[in-house]
């Protein structure tokens, strides 16, 4: 008796141990080579991505962009412009969890707060001097959000963790440039001002009064302007 529940317990034991396992056991990876995405019009169902090409068909152009070495027009109210290439642009990225942005900026320049919900960033200067950083989230007891920043030169890598609100501006007197990676083909973009202050139908004036403890005059003054 004392054998058989000895045996029981190491059974037991045993499928604890292993339960973790278990609950993971899925293929988070490709099941195949490459799954180069069909155009969006091409399509006719609607998946966690996009489906994809008959491999026979699939070509050596799937897989190539271009243009990446042309600078984004940057006369704009922020002074900066972006060039992104995700599946969109690249059908070969599909499946493969990576998108590319090239950021260009003026002097002065700025890449607002904002976050990526689906992808954790690492930027590199190419060229100029930015200054990059990133707010963590709420701490648990009650003291400010810690802020982490870092002027960068050509050469330098900045990483921002997913879904953290984050920021970039050009603080040099000549214009500057970044290659952005993302570990998501889509990684969502949340920029703070405009989920704010920009919606449609707009968040009730009294809302953001109370929450930004601001007049109410001010906050239609910035809603006007987003």
């Amino acid at each position: 008796m004392k054998m058989a529940a000895a045996g029981f317990v190491a059974i037991l034991a045993i499928c604890l141990a292993l339960a973790p396992s278990f609950s993971y056991a899925y293929d988070d990876a490709p099941l195949q080579d490459f799954c180069v995405a069909v155009p969006d019009a091409s399509a006719a169902v609607f998946v966690n991505g996009k489906i994809c090409k008959n491999p026979k068909q699939v070509t050596s152009d799937d897989f190539v962009g271009t243009g990446f070495n042309v600078p984004v027009d940057t006369n704009n109210s922020l002074g900066s412009g972006f060039k992104l290439v995700d599946v969109n642009v690249v059908p070969g990225l599909n499946t493969l969890g990576l998108s590319l942005l090239r950021v260009d900026f003026a002097p002065g320049g700025v890449i607002p707060p904002h976050t990526h919900p689906r992808a954790t960033e690492a930027v590199v200067v190419i060229e100029g001097t930015i200054y990059a950083g990133f707010v963590t989230s709420n701490p648990a007891d009650n003291t400010k959000n810690r802020l982490y920043a870092k002027i960068l030169k050509p050469g330098d890598i900045f990483v921002f963790p997913i879904g953290l609100v984050h920021f970039l501006r050009n603080v040099g007197k000549t214009k500057a440039m970044g290659i952005v990676a993302f570990n998501s083909q889509n990684p969502g973009t949340i920029t703070i001002a405009n989920a704010v202050f920009g919606t449609e139908p707009l968040i009730s004036p009294e809302v953001l009064t109370k929450s930004f403890q601001l007049d109410k005059k001010v906050i239609e003054s910035l809603q006007s302007k987003f």
